[in-house]
């Protein structure tokens, strides 16, 4: 595709490469293998001598579209598709890091990255400071000359907190480290790290890239030399393999990827406007209100505010769980990025695993709620929460 082609016509038309039916919509390549011409093109491919596609656990030409098309709507080099948004993240620090290295991240990230990092990777002779999404100062003073790594979420999850990208990358790279963003609220329809400094972008494709709850996926994108050089011999190897029809769903759902999230961004604030009159609200999270501590680095570097609205209850857990037991529309489930509106108590569901000490850094507190603010009527999101901030009535 053309780079002068702009976002939105990208998300249609990058990434086709149509067979010898020549078919409109992508093609949908279910097969476990390919097959040679002969036993000399065998050994060519299986050598990288020769391109083409071998097996779907690391070559498929669905799989491979949805990675031209996402790298080209993040500008990037190269892109590799996983399994998972954790397969991705795995992917990325394996590809990078070996005993004896040294990350720091955000203690403001997913629950399950915190388990990665923190624990699983720990064992392997990796350590992680954690630090503030928005203290620069921090992350500087947590550097060591082992740091390989600078890892981060913007907006965090779950209270919405704004990393400058920028400073964090002039500051990765002067220690000597790569920096890698978490791009999974934002998406590149609202956010380009890249183009800010960051060196690799990761995905959770469960959530906005499909958009609509149907299946699981990840991305690492980056450089060609740090995807091909080191991401897919990972991959290849290891198998933390994205199914084609995952891939395809996918590729679906980035055709409208831009619509949507102006549209759940348009929610979300209203729904943000609404909640900060209400009585019994401590603290609304959401980049793009004016209250918000970034709002205005939000708003040089997203398009918009996003989808994501966090909110704090006076009463602690109770209060909290109250106002979610008496939803009748809202979808009680941990997910995010559908096109139905979720609710969630990161406490005791996202963050549930990580210790008590943790949350607290992170200021997850008992009487924080999380909305993945859908695409209903914002009056029947605002009717639903009525409910149970009026005592469940």
């Amino acid at each position: 595709m053309s780079d002068d082609y702009r976002f939105e016509t990208l998300a249609l038309r990058s990434g086709i490469h149509r067979s010898q039916f020549n078919e409109h919509s992508e093609a949908m390549y279910l097969t476990s293998s390919f097959v040679f011409d002969n036993a000399a093109q065998a050994a060519a491919r299986f050598a990288e001598k020769e391109a083409g596609f071998i097996y779907s656990r690391f070559t498929n030409p669905t799989v491979s579209a949805l990675q031209e098309r996402l790298a080209a709507l993040e500008d990037a080099d190269a892109c590799i598709a996983t399994a998972s948004g954790m397969a991705a993240i795995l992917a990325c620090a394996m590809s990078l890091l070996s005993s004896g290295d040294h990350v720091v991240a955000s203690h403001s990230i997913f629950g399950s990255t915190v388990q990665l990092f923190g624990g699983i990777l720990k064992r392997f002779g990796v350590e992680t400071t954690f630090v503030s999404p928005t203290d620069i100062d921090a992350w500087q003073r947590a550097s060591t000359p082992r740091t390989k790594l600078y890892f981060l979420e913007t907006p965090s999850n779950p209270l919405t907190e704004i990393s400058d990208i920028a400073a964090l990358a002039e500051l990765a790279h002067r220690k000597g480290a790569l920096l890698a963003v978490d791009n999974c609220f934002c998406t590149p329809a609202l956010q380009r790290p890249l183009a800010f400094g960051a060196d690799i972008v990761i995905h959770s494709a469960t959530k906005y890239l499909d958009g609509q709850g149907r299946v699981l996926g990840g991305a690492v994108l980056g450089s060609r030399d740090f995807i091909q050089g080191s991401v897919y011999p990972f991959l290849r190897t290891a198998g933390p393999t994205l199914s084609a029809f995952n891939a395809w769903v996918i590729l679906k759902g980035l055709e409208t990827l831009r619509i949507r999230l102006d549209a759940h961004a348009a929610n979300a604030l209203a729904l943000a406007r609404w909640l900060e009159k209400q009585p019994g609200i401590e603290r609304v999270y959401y980049p793009g209100l004016a209250s918000h501590p970034q709002h205005a680095l939000a708003m040089r570097q997203q398009r918009n505010g996003g989808g994501i609205v966090s909110f704090s209850v006076t009463g602690g857990r109770e209060s909290a769980w109250r106002i979610v037991d008496a939803t009748r529309m809202l979808s009680i489930t941990a997910n995010l990025g559908d096109a139905k509106s979720t609710i969630t108590h990161p406490a005791s569901t996202t963050h549930g695993r990580i210790s008590p000490e943790a949350r607290a850094a992170a200021g997850i507190g008992e009487g924080l709620l999380r909305i993945g603010v859908g695409l209903e009527a914002v009056e029947d999101i605002q009717s639903d929460l009525a409910r149970g901030m009026q005592g469940g009535r």
